[in-house]
């Protein structure tokens, strides 16, 4: 489904100034506010996207120039900028990319957002603990996408026993404290008297049989620390600040399942480059020479060197854009552009002859000889 001209979202002409543009957002946002009876949270979502763009004084340039591709789609969909309170939206990358818990074949990375960390699963089964860790990434790395091995420091199952706490030759028996019910009745004292609440055993944690004999390397707990070495694979595209979970590759505990690994992303800047959502953007300087005849430059971009035309006449800020060289979309394999900056440079010293030839330049000009 395409998109609404951002223009007509909002209600307002091209020519709407800065403070029509504010005055139309903030009369659409009180009408659409899903807070409010009879709101719209789709077409509220959709006059904040609008609003992103058009109160952005260079992003409203390259919308006016290259319609939706101009401003990666919305500007990577984000609600910045809202004066109102009590509604929030997931901007950015916000959400939790949930790779398989092979920790290689990724599944549906947009299945859940970020968020989990419970200590327990299901039932009340013990659940080993989440473990957290940073992931610095170049940014030609985002783009493309890459692979990295991290080395982590946790509990993993004793291979000593594997998991089960007894040392080998040894076998498990019935806790004596719970009868292998894994659980025993408490008496606590209230006001309404005294109530009677089933507590997990505190000695088989719940299991239900202890060890005849604990392992003579983990003492009984099924786990040790393991310094292990866990390969990521990062999808082209990611951007600063989002979280890719690990299914199952946390810390280990006995008689239940691991916990998960988060692992937080960091995008170093570029010298050159900068990016909003899909796009790339990058500045070129041309002389006045150049920019009044028309030239042909090389622009840097993540492919390599690519040739572009400069038309005669351009004026300094004007936007040139370089479809499919810019950032991938995580959803599928289209990528957005590359927009380029053109600066006019003035020159700030002249020589003699240059400074003549401008003049006469000048003065044929003030005599109408050419328009």
């Amino acid at each position: 489904m395409s998109k609404r001209d951002y223009y007509e979202v909002l209600g307002v002409s091209k020519t709407a100034s800065e403070d029509e543009i504010k005055k139309a957002f903030r009369k659409a946002a009180v009408k659409y506010h899903p807070d409010k009876e009879g709101g719209d949270e789709a077409k509220f979502k959709e006059v904040n996207e609008a609003y992103e763009v058009l109160k952005d004084k260079q992003k409203r340039q390259r919308y006016d120039q290259f319609g939706h591709a101009g401003v990666g789609g919305a500007a990577g969909g984000g609600f910045g900028g809202n004066p109102f309170e009590g509604f929030g939206g997931f901007g950015g990358q916000n959400v939790q990319f949930d790779f398989g818990g092979d920790g290689g074949m990724f599944g549906d990375i947009f299945s859940q957002f970020f968020g989990g960390g419970a200590t327990g699963s299901r039932g009340g089964a013990r659940r080993g603990r989440d473990v957290e860790t940073n992931v610095t990434l170049s940014f030609e790395e985002a783009v493309f996408g890459t692979e990295k091995n991290l080395n982590i420091t946790l509990d993993a199952e004793c291979e000593h026993c594997h998991g089960d706490g007894v040392e080998p030759g040894h076998s498990l028996k019935t806790c004596e404290d719970c009868k292998g019910s894994g659980q025993q009745t408490r008496v606590m004292n209230s006001i309404f008297g005294q109530i009677q609440q089933a507590v997990t055993c505190p000695t088989c944690h719940g299991r239900g049989k202890i060890p005849e004999q604990n392992c003579s390397v983990c003492g009984g707990k099924g786990t040790t620390r393991q310094r292990q070495e866990i390969t990521v694979k990062i999808p082209a595209g990611i951007d600063d600040g989002a979280t890719i979970r690990l299914h199952g590759r946390g810390e280990a505990v006995q008689g239940g399942p691991r916990g998960d690994l988060y692992v937080h992303i960091r995008v170093k800047a570029h010298k050159k480059f900068t990016r909003e959502g899909d796009i790339i953007l990058s500045e070129e300087h041309i002389s006045m020479v150049d920019a009044a005849l028309g030239t042909e430059i090389d622009v840097e971009t993540v492919d390599g060197t690519v040739r572009m035309k400069i038309p005669a006449g351009t004026q300094s800020g004007t936007d040139f854009k370089l479809s499919d060289h810019g950032v991938p979309h995580l959803r599928n394999d289209e990528r957005g552009p590359h927009i380029v900056g053109v600066i006019v440079d003035t020159p700030t010293k002249l020589s003699k002859k240059q400074r003549e030839l401008l003049e006469q330049f000048d003065g044929a000009r003030r005599r109408g000889l050419f328009s």
